[in-house]
């Protein structure tokens, strides 16, 4: 054997050893291993990574006194409407509970109504109604609204519909007893005219204060009443939305909720709504002015049952009221929340392209 063929040379060797490493890799395997050259070591760049789109802007809970806002539009239409419907079964009962003996059941004043005055006598006092309903609903459920956002952190769940009613309660008596005199004046006959009229000749003959005949009994009746009610109804809706998973009522839920807490409250407060009553309705020096003395004198004429007078049509008030009342306040709260969170994505939605620019910049900037 020669030489040559039985031991290479050294540079055929190395040559040998080295070429692997000297040439690519096959272009079939497709690995983005680095690449080596003869002169220069090469790595191929990085694929550029596909942008991530924006995602939706998430919309902002509502302030407390967003909330109380959104309350107080939606008790506005809700109480105008409510009270409107109901004027009539009202108005049936106020004759009942201003008379002074017990005369006629809540059908036959119904029927005297119709043959005295027609059907627009079942709507006296209307324009009051609606004014001071709205503005009255609109305070009330604004104030619940607005408490129920500031006592829940801080306090134990059941006890924030009970003070949030009251609290409601407190600040729309201040509108509702002048609009309840008007509208059970013109009722119950001792006064007549247009609701307008019927106000200024309360100014001019009792002064200011006259508009508020009658507010400590309202007050004591609406303060049991709302809390009694308004708590019911919260507590049902509780347990509703609890037991069904939801986020929000149905109308029916709505209807039946507010039926049962407006049935209870109206029987367990109908006592104070007789004594209210009849102080709103006197005219003049007669009778009692205080609350104590006007259940007196009630209770010396009729016995014990003329506390609850009118009892029938006021809990079927109540209870129709209620259901209506909170089925409506519900809807219309719902519909202005969805508007109000809708409004909000779209603010943050707009403002978005017009911060991208500036955060880049300021990125670029560092």
């Amino acid at each position: 054997m020669t030489r040559s063929q039985a031991d290479p040379d050294l540079p055929s060797l190395i040559s040998d050893l080295t070429s692997p490493l000297l040439h690519s890799p096959a272009a079939s395997s497709g690995a983005a291993a680095p690449v080596f050259s003869s002169s220069s070591l090469s790595i191929p760049a990085p694929a550029a990574p596909k942008p991530k789109p924006n995602p939706a802007p998430a919309a902002a809970a509502p302030t407390p006194l967003a909330r109380a806002a959104i309350g107080a539009c939606a008790g506005a239409a809700a109480g105008a409407f409510t009270y409107a419907a109901l004027l009539p079964i009202d108005a049936v009962k106020t004759r009942l509970q201003a008379a002074a003996a017990p005369s006629a059941t809540a059908w036959q004043v119904f029927l005297d109504i119709l043959r005295t005055d027609g059907p627009l006598g079942l709507y006296r006092g209307l324009s009051a109604v609606i004014l001071g309903s709205a503005s009255s609903s609109a305070v009330y459920f604004g104030t619940c609204e607005l408490a129920k956002s500031l006592l829940r952190p801080h306090l134990p769940p059941f006890l924030v519909p009970p003070l949030a009613g009251a609290s409601g309660n407190i600040s729309s008596s201040a509108i509702m007893v002048p609009k309840e005199l008007i509208t059970q004046r013109l009722q119950s006959g001792a006064a007549t005219g247009h609701s307008w009229q019927v106000l200024l000749r309360i100014i001019h003959t009792d002064g200011f204060l006259g508009l508020y005949a009658g507010y400590a009994a309202t007050l004591l009746r609406n303060l049991p009443t709302g809390v009694l009610s308004y708590s019911s109804f919260e507590y049902l809706k509780a347990f509703i939305l609890k037991s069904r998973d939801k986020e929000s009522l149905t109308p029916g839920d709505s209807v039946l909720c507010g039926a049962l807490a407006g049935a209870i409250s109206a029987a367990l407060t109908t006592p104070l709504d007789v004594v209210k009553t009849r102080l709103m309705t006197r005219v003049g020096t007669e009778g009692s002015r205080t609350v104590l003395g006007t259940m007196r004198e009630v209770v010396a004429e009729e016995g014990l049952m003329g506390l609850s007078r009118g009892i029938g049509p006021r809990v079927l008030h109540s209870a129709c009221f209620a259901a209506l009342g909170y089925c409506a306040f519900e809807t219309a709260r719902l519909a202005i929340l969805q508007w109000y969170l809708l409004q909000g994505c779209q603010r943050k939605a707009a403002a978005q392209p017009q911060m991208e620019p500036r955060v880049a910049a300021a990125a670029a900037a560092t």
